[in-house]
């Protein structure tokens, strides 16, 4: 089974199968990385990991994130789609920062 990840105008929300909710507020979020394993093909090898101000976040697996949800990151003022591309190319354990919040 895989994760039940849903957006809107407001936040990013994800239900894992066994039920566990983690949710970000688009205006709360503070940075979009990208966490790659060496899990794969055979795994789960890439995490959209999305962090809010309040230190809580969530964990999108790879698998889980839409057309329409790439679309939303990509908006982001100052994404960085040559992380997101290294990122989808690594087979190592890494950390890629696609956008951070300004913080000025």
């Amino acid at each position: 089974m895989i994760d039940d990840v849903t957006f809107d105008d407001t936040s990013v929300r994800r239900v894992s199968p066994e039920g566990g909710v983690e949710e970000v507020r688009w205006d709360d979020l503070t940075e979009v990385k990208i966490v790659t394993t060496a899990e794969g093909p055979f795994g789960e090898d890439v995490y959209w990991m999305l962090a809010g101000a309040d230190g809580q976040g969530l964990a999108v697996p790879g698998e889980s994130v839409t057309d329409g949800l790439l679309d939303r990151f990509q908006a982001l003022e100052g994404f960085d789609n040559e992380q997101m591309i290294l990122a989808m190319s690594s087979t190592d354990e890494a950390q890629f920062v696609c956008w951070q919040r300004d913080r000025t």
